[in-house]
């Protein structure tokens, strides 16, 4: 791949829910990993001062914001979790950022990707140019990044 000087564009980017294609999102928000660290002191250290160690790690919650279209995919993805419980409905959902020509360039992978919030519209009779927007809040056990390609 050729070295690009210049950043990507953040609105160029394609969500895929379990493989299937769930419309066009506007917004991906909350895409992070944080690492924890435990503080630990060994009884016998010469010096009175912790030491820093690895402890769990934790995925933040992914929210995904689109202007409501036709599909009704999302909403029985919620539904379904509801009724049967999350157990066996969870998913694997991949962003990806495009480049100009619309290929992938970078892509993040969440697992084990529960539904845990929908929230429909604000609507109101005044204007009438703006968007109805649904919004879905993710649970993800953890996230991958891919690698880039050319």
């Amino acid at each position: 791949m050729a070295n690009r000087p210049t950043p990507y564009g953040a609105f160029n980017f394609s969500v895929t829910i379990g493989g299937d294609n769930f419309g066009g999102f506007s917004d991906v928000s909350g895409l992070s990993t944080e690492l924890t660290m435990a503080e630990y002191r060994e009884g016998t250290d010469p010096e009175n001062h912790v030491r820093k160690v690895p402890g769990v790690f934790k995925t933040g919650d992914v929210t995904l914001k689109r202007g409501i279209v036709s599909s009704k995919l999302i909403w029985q993805w919620v539904e379904d979790c509801r009724k049967r419980g999350v157990l066996g409905k969870k998913d694997s959902v991949v962003i990806k950022l495009l480049d100009e020509q619309r290929n992938a360039v970078q892509s993040w992978t969440l697992r084990s990707v529960a539904p845990m919030k929908f929230t429909g519209p604000t609507l109101a009779a005044k204007g009438g140019g703006d968007v109805a927007m649904e919004e879905l809040v993710l649970s993800a056990e953890t996230v991958e990044m891919g690698d880039f390609q050319s």
